[in-house]
């Protein structure tokens, strides 16, 4: 019967979707492969300021910026944006990006314990004698597949005066009523300054990133951030595929509202077999697990069985939490993912991970 993939980040199954592939063959024709420059001196073209005005009414935001990838969008947030006045406070289980991106910056650093918003607290009374203070999150955690608490963040922002910064990586297409992601999932769309994300995963999965934000600091941006300046554009191809996933999602919630039902049905039957699913109502799924090896072994048995999936341990993740993370896609079937389920217990029941 073949693989089925459940370790990709294509959540809406649309880098195979053929409406997104035509458009990427459509501006590779009429764009070339590839446009030899940076943004300011002759990388820029229409196609590339329509993405970013997508991007911006997608999020409803004023404007937005395109990058090589999200990785590069952090990169380049934190050193053009704030100074040595100023503060930045982390979540401890950011992601490695945002983590270097702020290690560019040379804002006071303050780390606080994942999701604790008590430590958050203390951390923004002490950082008040900065002049202005970011709060940096992901929107959803990718190795945990758990969600930060968006108004609490925002309250306390709101409280002590600081910005909110989120990366909405495992999150835009699919969390939230239109896919908008964690903020519109947990209502605060007008309290979240800044969004950074990703093209690369739910809107078509090639590869690029943007930062979509209030317009002066996308100004800013184009003036100051290196990894933008110094990047060659996004390759026309890319460009359109990545359209393309937003106008479709703009048009209809109805990929994007499917994702539920299927996060659900993978969670409950994994439960109900005796696995122990990190995170809560997200298709990010870690099976925990402990053992490195034992999610070596698993991961392997899983493949022989036709299900694709990956072991993780330190030290992607903390020592004697080794996992195996299963990502749920819109086009996976009830019937593939009950296919995955049965895999994981007769598997698990063989290498002693179910009784």
């Amino acid at each position: 019967a073949g693989i089925i993939n459940f370790c990709a980040n294509n959540y809406l199954g649309l880098s195979s979707h053929p409406e997104v592939i035509r458009a990427a063959v459509e501006a590779l024709e009429k764009f070339g492969a590839g446009l030899s420059s940076v943004r300011f001196i002759c990388g820029t073209q229409s196609i590339h300021k329509d993405l970013e005005e997508k991007i911006a009414r997608f999020h409803q935001r004023e404007d937005a910026i395109l990058y090589a990838s999200c990785f590069d969008a952090n990169a380049g947030i934190f050193e053009a944006l704030l100074t040595p006045e100023d503060a930045v406070l982390s979540d401890e289980l950011n992601h490695a990006s945002i983590i270097d991106g702020i290690r560019l910056c040379k804002a006071n650093k303050y780390r606080y314990k994942h999701m604790d918003m008590q430590d958050l607290e203390a951390k923004l009374k002490e950082a008040q004698k900065h002049r202005l203070r970011l709060v940096a999150t992901d929107g959803a955690f990718s190795m945990d597949g758990d969600i930060a608490p968006l108004r609490e963040i925002c309250q306390l922002a709101q409280k002590y005066d600081a910005l909110v910064f989120i990366d909405e990586c495992h999150a835009t297409g699919f969390l939230g009523p239109n896919g908008r992601g964690t903020d519109e999932l947990l209502g605060v769309m007008d309290k979240v300054t800044i969004i950074n994300s990703t093209l690369g995963k739910a809107l078509g999965g090639a590869a690029g990133g943007y930062t979509t934000g209030p317009k002066p600091l996308i100004d800013l941006l184009r003036q100051r951030s290196r990894p933008y300046l110094f990047s060659n554009s996004l390759p026309p191809a890319v460009v359109g595929c990545a359209s393309k996933a937003l106008d479709l999602l703009m048009e209809s919630n109805a990929i994007a509202q499917s994702m539920a039902a299927k996060t659900q049905r993978f969670r409950s039957k994994m439960t109900a077999a005796g696995f122990t699913i990190s995170g809560k109502d997200h298709p990010i799924c870690p099976v925990m697990l402990g053992d490195a090896r034992l999610a070596s072994v698993m991961a392997e048995d899983m493949l022989n069985r036709g299900i694709y999936v990956i072991g993780f341990s330190y030290p992607v993740v903390p020592k004697g939490k080794a996992r195996i993370r299963v990502q749920i896609s819109a086009v996976h079937s009830d019937e593939d993912i009950d296919r995955c389920v049965e895999a994981f217990t007769e598997v698990g029941r063989k290498h002693g991970a179910l009784s």
